[in-house]
């Protein structure tokens, strides 16, 4: 049996006890942590495993064991510098995966610089998102991997109802690779290219967000 995969989120704000709760609700070993008491009151109710810490100090951070950790999450952009040091020494402990949150364009720079694997923007990416949905007329759900790629749930055109995938030939088309299908409560994953599209169905694509909207305005 494959060893659940240990997170740890350092950060419990909304964005930080958002993916805590995730992570719980998904049945994933998680430690949550913050130096806020009413922080860790809060997030006791939902996890076991809740420590009262100041991330800053380079004590403390090594007594959470974070290289036993398989991504550890820096969410507290509000702070830079707590931000900056907490990323720099899970990476100094050997952390395989920091994702870091910033709240705009400089602070994820400079998280980068400082050794973070991943920067997430929530609020540009939920802007980039809601905005998206709003002016395509097929797209269901869109999720930004990159400034340049993204996931999109997206409705079949009529003309390809009843055919297969690959008559239908999206990916020649549009540019875009089917990786499921939502069908009803069932999801159907790397479907084949013989795999017919039914009405209703919800086609999970990834691909260019221009090849996305491409799509959408025709």
């Amino acid at each position: 049996m494959a060893k659940n995969k240990q997170f740890a989120v350092l950060g419990l704000g909304r964005f930080g006890q958002s993916i805590a709760k995730t992570f719980i609700n998904s049945r994933c070993d998680v430690l949550c942590v913050d130096k806020k008491i009413d922080a860790v009151n809060e997030m006791s109710k939902y996890a076991n495993n809740v420590v009262q810490a100041d991330i800053t100090d380079q004590y403390a951070i090594k007594s959470l064991g974070l290289n036993n950790f398989d991504v550890v999450i820096i969410a507290i952009g509000e702070n830079m510098e707590a931000s900056m040091m907490a990323t720099l020494m899970a990476k100094e402990l050997g952390v395989k995966m920091v994702i870091a949150k910033a709240k705009n364009e400089l602070q994820k720079a400079i998280l980068e610089k400082v050794g973070a694997d991943r920067v997430v923007l929530p609020e540009r990416d939920m802007g980039i998102r809601i905005a998206t949905n709003l002016i395509t007329t097929n797209v269901i759900d869109f999720i930004n991997l990159s400034d340049k790629f993204a996931i999109a749930e997206i409705e079949p055109k009529k003309e390809w109802i009843g055919n297969s995938l690959q008559k239908s030939n999206i990916r020649a088309n549009y540019g875009l690779n089917i990786v499921a299908i939502k069908r009803d409560k069932n999801v159907i994953v790397s479907p084949k290219a013989e795999e017919i599209i039914f009405d209703g169905d919800i086609l999970v694509t990834v691909g260019e967000n221009r090849d996305i909207q491409r799509l959408s305005h025709k």
